[in-house]
């Protein structure tokens, strides 16, 4: 359910609406059973909120809703947009509940909903967001996060970093984990037979032979030539301002970004309502919204569900996908 005074419930119930969620999959919904069922008066959904206690007692039809209860919030001493210690632990509960059930094949995949980094902090839970947090209880050193749409899909081999950090912290180590672990998801759990992906370059014009910088020759290539040696499909590095044009008219499954705008601005710029944040290289399916909690239009009826209904479909197909190849 993610943050209980985001727009998450909202988001949630706006997806359960349609019918065509439960040709996709069986959806349980982890959170809150008094948020849930306030909101859902409040939106007039006319759905109907099932209260259970397993995944496998779940009802599983149109028109309901099944709701495991995590936790027991007083709904009128919540205030959307306004975050406590309180919220911070239940939404922390419903994501590790989650990811535990996931790792015991008791559910098949997570599509989480936005939550707040100082919730998180102020409940005590010293992590940056869901991304962290998977990592550390599923066990994961490697991870990647990609953000996919259906014409673009781009992973960052750096994410949330200061921009005067990130040469810095780019390394040819880096580089080719980003490009392996993203290529070994779209064969797994994309289900791409032969992943063709793309490098961005760091500096402007791919660093013009050394004049404007040289990450491309000293860090970016060497990894683009171990991929190669490792049998992955990978071109590169290429100046960023051309190579999204090339990526959005289908010339490679994936691009690999340097860093967390060059990747998510022209991303948003084509899936702002129906991206899907995922993360690569984990043992469980997530998916998640490509969005924050949006505090400004919390409790207004406004939310957009387009990017929860993707994630859910997503996490559905790879969960397929994974099962197939297995």
């Amino acid at each position: 359910m993610g943050d209980p005074v985001g727009i998450g419930p909202e988001i949630i119930l706006k997806v359960f609406v349609e019918k065509s969620v439960y040709e996709t999959c069986r959806p349980l919904v982890l959170g809150d059973l008094a948020v849930m069922t306030a909101t859902n008066q409040r939106l007039r959904t006319g759905l109907r909120i099932c209260p259970v206690d397993a995944p496998e007692a779940g009802l599983y039809q149109s028109g309901s809703i099944d709701v495991i209860g995590l936790s027991h919030l007083d709904y009128g001493q919540l205030q959307y947009g306004h975050p406590t210690q309180k919220t911070g632990r239940a939404m922390v509960a419903y994501v590790t509940r989650g990811i535990d059930w996931a790792m015991k094949g008791r559910i098949h995949g997570l599509a989480t909903c936005p939550i707040n980094k100082l919730a998180m902090h102020m409940a005590g839970i010293d992590f940056d967001g869901h991304t962290e947090l998977l990592a550390q209880r599923t066990k994961t050193s490697e991870y990647v996060m990609m953000l996919a749409g259906s014409r673009l899909r781009v992973a960052l081999a750096t994410i949330h970093l200061p921009l005067a950090r990130v040469s810095k912290e780019l390394t040819t180590e880096v580089v080719f984990k980003t490009i392996r672990i993203t290529e070994e998801a779209l064969r797994n759990s994309f289900g791409i037979p032969r992943p063709k992906l793309a490098v961005a370059a760091l500096n402007p014009h791919a660093g013009e032979n050394g004049l404007f910088g040289d990450e491309e020759t000293r860090v970016i290539s060497p990894a683009l030539r171990r991929a190669a040696e490792a049998g992955i499909h990978v071109s590169g590095p290429y100046p960023a301002d051309t190579l999204f044009y090339w990526a959005l008219k289908g010339r490679w499954d994936a691009v690999i970004a340097m860093y967390h705008d060059q990747g998510l601005i022209p991303f948003k710029m084509v899936h702002f309502f129906d991206g899907v944040n995922t993360t690569l290289g984990l043992p469980i399916v997530r998916t998640s919204v490509d969005h924050g909690t949006a505090y400004d239009i919390a409790g207004a009826g406004k939310a957009d569900p387009g990017s929860l209904v993707a994630a859910v479909r997503m996490a559905a197909q790879h969960a397929i996908t994974r099962m197939a190849i297995r």
